[in-house]
Order: structure tokens, then C-alpha cells, then sequence
């Protein structure tokens, strides 16, 4: 496993705003760090089980077309070089929504499986970078804990440095933008070389 190019993934696709990170910031920065714990742990449980489905799925495919490994892997660096692209030409557009002030825990949840930046993330991170290597029971579930670990640290890192986040992105968006899409790039790079 290309550990470095995984690490490099998983730390940019988690960290750079997104639906989960954006809601994260704003819930903290409206209600307090308290308040917006139930949304990060309703992140975390719904990621796990879309990292599991994840996991699932893409061994089922590894399993019964071989083939389509390249085509996966191919599609997972045409990804991240999308990705790469939508963080460079991001614009500002935090939007303030307040949601349901009592019941983040489940939206949240539920979120994950409207994501589609999660949802991709998922397939394109156990297709290129677990099932490959790794397949049994045991690796699928440590990893799809280990990716929904990150995920839930991204959305608590976002909450606890809402406002702090907020100003950065607002400075320094551009040159943040550029970094995080470099290093995907990077990543895309080193999957098909690998």
C-alpha cells in the first residue's frame, strides 16, 4: 500500500471544506463547541457505515470483475484530480443554515448518505488504496474506523477552530486552496505510477 499517498488523501479529502466541515464550523460558531458535539459524532457513525458499505462493495467488485481494478484505479486519479480542480476554483459560499438545533446527531448521520463527496470518497479510497492490499474482515473493518476516525477529527478540528478557520479561509483561502489541491495531485500521480 502506497502509505504516504493514502495518508495524503485521506488528510486533504477530510480537512479541506466540504458539506460536513462547513456545517461543523457554523454549528460551533452559532451555538458553542458543546452543541455542535452531537453533529461531529453523528458525522462520525454515518461515515463509518458509508466506509463500510464502501468497503463491501468494492471487494464484491475486486472479487467478481478483476478487471475493473485498473478501471477503478484510473477513476480514482480522474477524481482526485477533480477534486484538485473544485478546490482550486472554489469560491467563499459558507452559507448560514441553522438545521435542526436538536436532532444534529441524526442529520448528520443521515447526511453521510447524501454526500456525495463522502460517498465518492469512500469508494475511491478503499478501491485504490485497501482492497488491493488488503480484504479480509478484519483490515475492511479497521480501515473503514480508521477513515471514519479521521473524518469525525476533521468535523471536531473544524468545530473547535470554527472562527479561527473562518478567518484563515477568508486570508489566506487562496493559497490553502492551491496547497491541498497539490497534494492531491501529488496522490492522483503516485496511485497510477504505483
Amino acid at each position: 500500500m502506497p502509505l504516504l499517498s493514502f495518508l495524503l488523501y485521506v488528510f486533504v479529502t477530510s480537512f479541506t471544506p466540504g458539506p460536513n466541515n462547513i456545517m461543523a464550523m457554523l454549528f460551533a460558531n452559532k451555538y458553542g463547541f458543546k452543541k455542535t458535539l452531537g453533529f461531529c459524532l453523528g458525522v462520525g457513525t454515518g461515515f463509518f457505515v458509508i466506509m463500510i458499505l464502501s468497503s463491501y462493495f468494492n471487494l464484491l467488485l475486486k472479487n467478481f470483475i478483476p478487471k475493473i481494478e485498473f478501471f477503478m484505479t484510473f477513476l480514482a486519479a480522474i477524481y482526485m484530480l477533480y477534486l484538485a480542480i473544485k478546490i482550486i476554483s472554489s469560491k467563499n459560499n459558507d452559507k448560514d443554515d441553522d438545521g435542526d438545533k436538536n436532532n444534529r446527531f441524526f442529520s448528520a448521520m443521515l447526511l453521510q448518505f447524501v454526500n456525495p463527496k463522502g460517498i465518492l470518497y469512500g469508494i475511491t479510497a478503499v478501491s485504490t488504496f485497501i482492497i488491493p492490499y488488503h480484504t479480509s474482515n478484519f483490515s475492511l473493518l479497521f480501515f473503514s474506523f480508521f477513515l471514519a476516525f479521521v473524518g469525525f477529527l476533521s468535523t471536531m478540528s473544524w468545530s473547535v477552530f470554527g472562527s479561527l478557520f473562518q478567518r484563515f479561509l477568508k486570508k489566506y483561502r487562496s493559497q490553502f486552496n492551491l496547497i491541498m489541491a497539490l497534494l492531491l495531485v501529488y496522490s492522483a500521480i503516485s496511485i497510477l505510477v504505483e
